[in-house]
């Protein structure tokens, strides 16, 4: 089942532009999973934009990349959902 819907199958239809966040100690998802979709949609010259915490977990709790996350995401959101 999880061959059946990875999103590796569906690349073919993405066009929607995508914020990727990612935090390198969130083991749940491996980096190189938000790297390599990254990599598709920019490839098919999706809009993109990659933020990456090396050091947060799931939750981003350090006060300076609190203010990076806020600072990226508040802008995108404006830009994409007028």
């Amino acid at each position: 089942m999880y061959a059946r819907w990875s999103p590796h199958n569906f690349v073919q239809n993405f066009k929607t532009p995508i914020l990727i966040i990612h935090s390198e100690l969130d083991y749940r998802v491996p980096i190189g999973e938000g790297l390599q979709l990254f990599t598709a949609v920019q490839r098919k010259g999706i809009e993109s934009k990659l933020l990456v915490f090396p050091d947060e977990g799931h939750w981003v709790l350090k006060p300076q990349n609190s203010e990076l996350w806020y600072h990226t995401v508040l802008p995108w959101l404006d830009s994409h959902l007028k």
